[in-house]
């Protein structure tokens, strides 16, 4: 008997109202486009609260967990045996060959765990927990119950069939990727900004990413890298389009004609502009960054808002309360971090002052800047204009 189904598990969808439906639409296109990178061929159906994934030939069921684990709006995934309502002595041959094949002759705990969605049913759930659990004694003699704290939980779901499993795998929760409009992340080659930009996928958000390159102060392995950080945010994002932005004039305009210790925050400030221009283009509704308050320089609560004064769009920082180890941590397990820590410099580290101002004050940026007017803005429509895009997947 091989688990050839997954019931797939959501959260914070299941308290959606009327219209509920349609985060579980994309729930399903979203599981649809992470399968197709798997081997074999599978249907996803949605049922009543429910949403299976079947599989329609030969497939590694390791693959298609891996590939599950990356879809926001996934809360478990139970790899399971769906089987037809051919009575109860049917069921009870069936549950011995699950509990056989899935978990051999040890011995452990155990709890029958019985639903009943087809209240037609001619047994009640405590019926079959009894019946089913005496039926496993007997087979198992090494068995024994514990309805407290099992060691294994057979799940028996009645339903227009039966679904049988034993396994529940915890998925990465959030919302389907799609269901809370588009945001534009400035994408570093960093620790902070992938995870920033994954974090706010986790929430619904479909993800645009632009990268500020400074050829040839940084190398074109710098860019490779930060498209090989793109594409692995995809993996829970989906595919995403990255800008790149040339911006090694702009940074040598200003580096000429701004006192160095706040080239810091006015190159950040351009940054933000050249990056909420694309992102109007693009049609998103806000700016995501890795800023964590007190990092470095630029992240004081004053730089930051500093950065904040030159963008009409609101920006998202969900990193903005962690620690460094706590950024780490989640680059970690999402498999960012190795590439993050490339030693490939960016433009931001290049040009970065001996003592950057920490607490910039308004009015003196107001006033380098003005030292910007002659040329600045036809740099920046040139840099918006030239951006380069990577579909990054």
């Amino acid at each position: 008997m091989k688990r050839q189904s997954f019931l797939i598990k959501y959260a914070e969808i299941g308290v959606k109202g009327k219209n509920r439906y349609v985060f579980e639409d994309a729930l399903v296109k979203q599981i649809r486009l992470a399968l197709k990178a798997v081997e074999g061929s599978f249907e996803v159906l949605r049922e009543s609260g429910r949403i299976y994934v079947n599989a329609l030939s030969e497939f590694e069921e390791e693959d298609v967990v891996a590939a599950l684990k990356c879809v926001f709006g996934v809360a478990a995934i139970c790899p399971m045996v769906q089987i037809e309502d051919l009575g109860f002595e049917e069921l009870k041959s069936q549950v011995l060959a699950y509990m056989e094949k899935v978990h051999g002759e040890g011995s452990f705990t155990f709890k029958v765990d019985a639903r009943r969605a087809n209240k037609q049913y001619p047994k009640t759930s405590e019926e079959i927990n009894r019946e089913l659990g005496d039926v496993i004694l007997q087979a198992f003699p090494k068995l024994s119950v514990d309805v407290h704290h099992p060691q294994v939980m057979l799940h028996v779901e009645i339903r227009s069939r039966i679904n049988l499993y034993s396994e529940i795998i915890p998925g990465p929760g959030g919302m389907p990727v799609g269901t809370n409009g588009r945001a534009m992340l400035l994408l570093s080659g960093g620790i902070d900004s992938p995870v920033a930009g994954y974090m706010i996928a986790k929430r619904g958000v479909v993800i645009e990413a632009v990268y500020f390159h400074a050829p040839p102060y940084t190398s074109d392995r710098a860019k490779e890298k930060v498209v090989d950080l793109a594409k692995l945010v995809a993996r829970y994002a989906g595919p995403i389009k990255l800008h790149i932005v040339n911006f090694t004039d702009i940074q040598l305009y200003i580096y000429d004609q701004c006192p160095h210790e706040e080239l810091t925050i006015i190159m950040r400030r351009y940054m933000m502009r050249i990056a909420e221009r694309i992102a109007r283009d693009r049609k998103c509704l806000g700016l995501i960054t890795g800023e964590s308050i007190g990092q470095v320089a630029s992240q004081t609560v004053q730089s930051l808002a500093a950065t904040n004064e030159v963008c009409a769009m609101p920006v998202f920082r969900p990193v903005i309360g962690f620690d460094k180890q706590e950024i780490v941590d989640i680059s970690q397990r999402i498999g960012t971090y190795e590439t993050s820590i490339q030693p490939f410099e960016d433009c931001c580290t290049i040009f970065v002052a001996k003592h950057p101002v920490i607490k910039p004050n308004i009015h003196m940026i107001h006033k380098s800047e003005g030292k910007l007017t002659e040329k600045i803005d036809q740099m920046v429509k040139t840099a918006v204009e030239t951006a380069e895009t990577v579909l990054c997947q």
